[in-house]
C-alpha cells in the first residue's frame, strides 16, 4: 500500500480531532539535494483559540500568531527559549486559532530534538504541510493506542488549562524505542 499525504481537509478539523489523529503518521522531510527523512510521530498537543491560557493566540492577533488565524494545514514555526524552533500545524477554520504541536517522534523525544533532527527551521513558517516538496505528512496506515495525558511546560497558563489532557501519545511509545 502506498502511503497517503494528507490533505488541507485533514487539518481543516478542530484541534481535539486532529492532535490524536497525527499520532502514528509519519512526517516526511525533503532535503536539499533530495535525501528525505522519514519519523512516526508519537506525540502531539493541541491548543485551542484565544481562551486557552496555553496558547500563543490568547495574547490576540499579533505578527507572531498571525499564521494561526489562518488557513488550516500551515505551519506555525516559532523559537523557543532563543535557541530551539518548535513546528505547529494550524488546524480548524479561518479566523479561529488553533495549532497542533508536533512534540515528539520516534527516537527523538521533544519538540526541539525533533525539528533539530529535521531541519526545520523559520523558513518554513507558513509554509503549507501539503503540496509542500520539503515537508509533508503521510499515513501509512498505522493506528496506534492513544493515551491522554496533561500538556508540558505551560506554567503560566490558568489551571484549567495547564491541567487539560490535551496532550496526544502512542500509548506502547516507549516500548518501540
Amino acid at each position: 500500500m502506498k502511503n497517503k499525504i494528507l490533505t488541507k481537509k485533514f487539518y481543516s478539523r478542530d484541534c481535539l480531532e486532529v492532535a490524536p489523529d497525527l499520532v502514528g503518521k509519519l512526517i516526511v522531510r525533503t532535503h536539499d539535494g533530495g535525501a528525505r527523512t522519514v519519523l512516526r510521530i508519537t506525540e502531539t498537543e493541541a491548543y485551542r483559540g484565544e481562551e486557552d491560557t496555553a496558547c500563543h493566540a490568547s495574547k490576540g492577533r499579533t505578527q507572531r500568531t498571525e499564521v494561526m488565524y489562518g488557513e488550516a494545514g500551515y505551519l506555525y514555526i516559532y523559537l523557543c527559549y532563543g535557541m530551539h524552533w518548535l513546528m505547529n500545524v494550524v488546524t480548524g477554520k479561518k479566523d479561529q486559532p488553533q495549532a497542533v504541536l508536533f512534540r515528539a517522534c520516534e527516537v527523538y523525544d521533544g519538540p526541539a530534538k525533533l525539528t533539530r533532527q529535521l531541519g526545520i527551521d523559520k523558513s518554513f513558517n507558513c509554509e503549507p504541510v501539503f503540496g509542500n516538496p520539503r515537508i509533508c505528512i503521510e499515513d501509512d496506515g498505522y493506528r496506534p493506542e492513544i493515551e491522554t495525558l496533561p500538556r508540558v511546560g505551560i506554567n503560566y497558563a490558568t489551571p484549567e488549562y495547564r491541567d487539560i489532557l490535551w496532550r496526544y501519545a502512542d500509548a506502547n511509545r516507549n516500548k518501540r524505542k
